[in-house]
């Protein structure tokens, strides 16, 4: 899965998705896709992830207490 960068705008490509689908941890292992070199995997926090179209990534993946009632 591929999400983009917020400051930069590059591609992520998402190594751990159960790490980004788990709204306990917030950050993900992943690369960058600019250029022609496949850079060495890094950390990402999910605050600086969206999805490439611009969206916010899930609340329930970013957010523990997202069921909780008046939130």
């Amino acid at each position: 899965m591929y999400l983009k960068h917020k400051k930069s705008g590059d591609l992520v490509e998402v190594l751990d998705l159960d790490a980004l689908f788990d709204p306990f941890k917030s950050d993900i292992r992943g690369r960058f896709h600019a250029g022609e070199e496949l850079p060495e995997p890094a950390g990402f926090r999910k605050a600086e992830l969206i999805f490439p179209s611009g969206e916010k990534l899930p609340r329930c993946w970013v957010d523990a207490h997202y069921h909780d009632t008046g939130r």
